[in-house]
């Protein structure tokens, strides 16, 4: 077929590469193929813009539009189409784009409702039920909910990440703690789900508490202890290195805790920066399940400002 998409009285319209390009900026730049033929594409034709590079196949049947490299959405929504209609993205991909963790760099994650499927570039996950409440849809892409990617990533990553990744879902008011417990009711044998109950559970804990088990643990690593509930510029911190000039202050999780309190706690630390410190936060999980990582973290903060 000519480059004529359609014509009105014998008079040509719209030149049918303009009409692709109207397709695919609705959809992140990707189209497939049914959506060429529909617009009177035939084989030939798709083959042919192939080869001068305006579509590039991204998965089978799917193609992206122009010569720009392809964005995380261009990518989940290409997996997600090539999966079939029981696919939504998760996992990485899903919690890149609700911006509770940075994007992947590897394959695209995609949950598939039973069945298998191999495609270069995806990693799919296959799950016997999906509830409607575990999926929503963002930027025109079917993904998990926030509180159902959380436990997805929960299997894969250092609890501390998760609590990092739970903190900005809550931040963002994207989960609340019924959410969480709701998607934990629904999948609860999910891989992830003893971290996720962990951090939903977290007591409150005083800094007394977190003082002593810090002072043990330093103690044991032969680390020199900090002063407790001192001032530093200002501010009265947890604890404080005052040569080393680094700070840790102990965080109750997410779910204690407000956005006024994040955003206060957020303009001290750059206060702190400005003036030379460098600050630490841990939390009571990382206390108790991760101390090796804690101690990891404040050795190489002392060692680092000591070289400073």
């Amino acid at each position: 077929m000519a480059d004529v998409a359609a014509r009105r009285d014998g008079v040509p319209v719209l030149h049918v590469d303009r009409l692709i390009l109207a397709v695919a900026a609705r959809q992140h730049g990707v189209i497939v193929w049914e959506q060429l033929t529909d617009l009177g594409l035939g084989r030939g034709g798709i083959e042919h813009r192939v080869k001068r590079g305006f579509l590039r196949a991204l998965q089978r049947r799917v193609h992206l539009c122009g010569r720009q490299e392809p964005d995380l959405l261009a990518r989940t929504l290409a997996a997600v189409l090539v999966c079939g209609e029981r696919a939504v993205g998760s996992h990485a991909a899903a919690a890149a784009m609700w911006g509770i963790r940075p994007a992947p760099t590897g394959p695209v994650d995609v949950t598939i409702l039973a069945g298998r499927a191999r495609h270069a570039g995806i990693r799919a996950h296959t799950t016997g039920s999906l509830a409607l409440g575990d999926i929503r849809t963002l930027h025109g892409i079917p993904v998990t909910s926030p509180a159902r990617t959380l436990l997805d990533i929960a299997a894969d990553l250092p609890s501390r990440d998760v609590a990092a990744a739970m903190e900005q879902a809550q931040i963002k008011r994207l989960v609340t703690k019924r959410d969480v417990e709701a998607t934990l009711d629904r999948a609860p044998r999910r891989p992830g789900g003893p971290v996720v109950r962990s951090l939903i559970a977290e007591p409150a804990f005083t800094r007394s508490e977190a003082e002593r088990l810090l002072v043990k643990l330093l103690r044991a690593a032969k680390l020199p202890r900090p002063a407790f509930n001192a001032t530093a510029e200002r501010f009265e911190v947890d604890a404080v290195w005052r040569i080393e000039r680094v700070v840790l202050e102990f965080d109750s999780h997410a779910f204690h805790a407000t956005r006024a309190a994040f955003e206060r706690d957020r303009r001290r630390d750059a206060v702190l920066t400005r003036a030379g410190y460098l600050v630490l936060r841990t939390t009571w999980t990382e206390l108790t399940t991760e101390p090796h990582a804690l101690i990891a973290r404040i050795a190489e903060a002392l060692v680092l400002a000591r070289e400073r």
